[in-house]
């Protein structure tokens, strides 16, 4: 990426918030840059005012609504999320703002979870939990991972790292990503891998090209034996057609922590599926998540306002920061 112009001494920053509580910290940015605070409501009024947009609120949907066509509108904008699809619009990806995110930050954190969910499925860790509170005593045999095959799908930094993390506990894992190259499968292998995978990894970004990408028929190539982890974005998954797989038997089960609308309501039949189970949306978020994410964000502040090239720039074209 070109390096953008300095910042020039003499001129003052507006730096918009778009927030949610807790708020980020930005003391080393005091007296540096005009730090303005929106919510939903205030957002359009204050966008076109602001040189850099943080949208710290990163499950609102409020920049696509309020974003500028035509006029002033921010040089840069940075999400504290790895997806961009809640904040991408026709206006943005046509405009020369640029966009960044928080590539990095929960990587190995989700690849922790999608181990610890793999390891709970195969060794029954769900039932043994529902044994215990009915003080039944009843012995079972578990599933050895090691040898087992797994499909992740997206070749991200976060599928790389659950493939890292997947190989270490012994299990035979292919990378599938949107351009095939050295150890990344194409999209045209994908059905090939699910067939074949005692797990299968949801962790691609969400674009026109992967919404609704399990459906049916994919659940339908998987072994009975084979479960499947949506890590992704919930839009990834057609639910009705998971709920329908797992009722008929066609997967041994499912884990999910993103979900088509959330928060889950209580009256979704999401709950009671048999062989699933459901997190509310915390695979990457460790204790300090949030103070990692604002240490991010200011250094990238700061290489901005020196005019260095930015890392984590997202092409805004394919809604996602390209691979090397």
């Amino acid at each position: 990426m070109t390096a953008p112009d300095p910042v020039h001494q003499a001129e003052t920053i507006t730096l918009l918030v778009l927030d949610a509580e807790p708020s980020p910290r930005l003391g080393r940015l005091a007296g540096r840059a005009r730090i303005e605070y929106a919510d939903e409501a205030t957002l359009a009024s204050l966008l076109p005012a602001a040189d850099v947009l943080l949208v710290w609120n990163f499950t609102s949907h409020a920049v696509r609504r309020a974003w500028p066509g035509e006029g002033p509108r921010p040089r840069w904008v940075h999400t504290a999320s790895a997806g961009v699809d809640h904040l991408m619009c026709p206006e943005l990806a046509a405009s020369d703002t640029v966009v960044t995110n928080a590539r990095g930050v929960f990587d190995q954190p989700i690849a922790e979870y999608v181990a610890a969910l793999v390891l709970a499925m195969a060794k029954d860790l769900p039932r043994t939990w529902e044994l215990q509170r009915a003080r039944q005593w009843r012995h079972r045999e578990s599933q050895r991972v090691a040898g087992t095959r797994a499909c992740v799908v997206g070749s991200g930094p976060i599928g790389r790292a659950i493939e890292q993390t997947l190989k270490a506990l012994g299990i035979k894992t292919a990378l599938v990503g949107r351009t095939p190259r050295t150890g990344v499968h194409g999209p045209d292998e994908l059905d090939r891998l699910m067939a074949r995978a005692d797990w299968v990894v949801s962790a691609a970004p969400l674009t026109d090209e992967t919404h609704g990408m399990f459906d049916a028929r994919r659940f339908g190539l998987m072994q009975p034996s084979a479960r499947f982890i949506n890590i992704g974005r919930g839009q990834l998954v057609d639910e009705n057609a998971l709920a329908d797989a797992l009722s008929k038997h066609w997967i041994a089960g499912a884990a999910l922590d993103v979900f088509e609308h959330e928060p889950l309501t209580s009256e979704s039949p999401l709950w009671e599926l048999p062989g699933l189970i459901v997190s509310p949306h915390m695979s990457g978020d460790t204790i300090g998540w949030r103070d990692e994410l604002g240490v991010q964000f200011v250094e990238l502040y700061e290489l901005w306002e020196a005019g260095e090239p930015l890392p984590n720039v997202v092409d805004k074209r394919r809604g996602y920061v390209p691979g090397h």
